[in-house]
């Protein structure tokens, strides 16, 4: 099988390892099965699509819908180089997968309104999936309602009419989608287990997803829920384009 790359762009290299850890659990992999690029590091090396299965995309402290002015110069190199390799990505219809900052990413890049109206505080909430996304390959398996992890600053207000609207949810209506037929991204986070998010919670607690002096209440919350069906959709990203 070829492998899987993940791009990661995590500063804080607990969270960075928690989130490979995930990936690589939850989708069925092996550390062999799923190359790690690390963006934030250094310029993105050479990617040859047709080296891989499938591109995955992780989360990220950056936001991508900042005013340019606002971003640091790491993140303005980061998005131009992730950008320019979606570009063949979107081109090609090559199988790729963006949690939460791929919403950003992918969502900016073909065309909808990316902003901060329908941002998220950390913890779980009530995922609904749209009729297409019932019968949709990477949601088989999946109760029509769930709960998932979410903590994201922005959110996609308006798609596009190309894209398919998979979920959404009370306070984020676009909670997954779908352009052509194997790009996806998801608001939520399918990877994130509860000692992940303990984990992000302790590693971000003063980047404004909540006031510091909440991080316990934070937790306590997550602690409260079960969160086990979005795991299901990297399992079923794996499975569909493992070749």
């Amino acid at each position: 099988m070829r492998p899987f790359l993940l791009l990661a762009s995590r500063d804080h290299d607990v969270v960075a390892d928690d989130e490979y850890r995930a990936f690589c659990e939850y989708g069925g992999l092996t550390p062999e099965q799923l190359v790690r690029v690390r963006a934030e590091a250094g310029p993105l090396p050479s990617i040859r699509l047709e080296e891989y299965s499938g591109v995955i995309l992780g989360g990220s402290p950056f936001t991508a819908s900042d005013p340019e002015e606002e971003k640091s110069e790491c993140q303005r190199r980061v998005e131009k180089e992730i950008g320019t390799l979606l570009d063949h990505i979107v081109e090609e219809d090559f199988p790729f997968f963006g949690a939460c900052y791929g919403v950003g990413l992918l969502g900016t890049h073909e065309g909808a309104v990316v902003d901060r109206r329908f941002g998220e505080p950390v913890g779980p909430v009530r995922v609904q999936l749209s009729p297409a996304g019932v019968v949709d390959p990477l949601c088989a398996g999946l109760q029509p309602s769930f709960d998932a992890f979410v903590g994201h600053k922005e959110a996609v207000r308006t798609l596009p009419s190309n894209a398919a609207l998979l979920a959404g949810s009370a306070s984020c209506p676009v909670q997954m989608f779908r352009f052509k037929r194997n790009l996806y991204a998801t608001q939520f986070h399918p990877e994130l287990d509860l000692p992940g998010l303990e984990r992000r919670v302790d590693a971000y607690r003063h980047s404004g997803y909540f006031p510091p002096e909440e991080a316990d209440a934070v937790k306590e919350r997550a602690r409260r829920a079960h969160v086990h069906e979005p795991q299901r959709i990297l399992r079923n990203f794996v499975e569909r384009y493992a070749r």
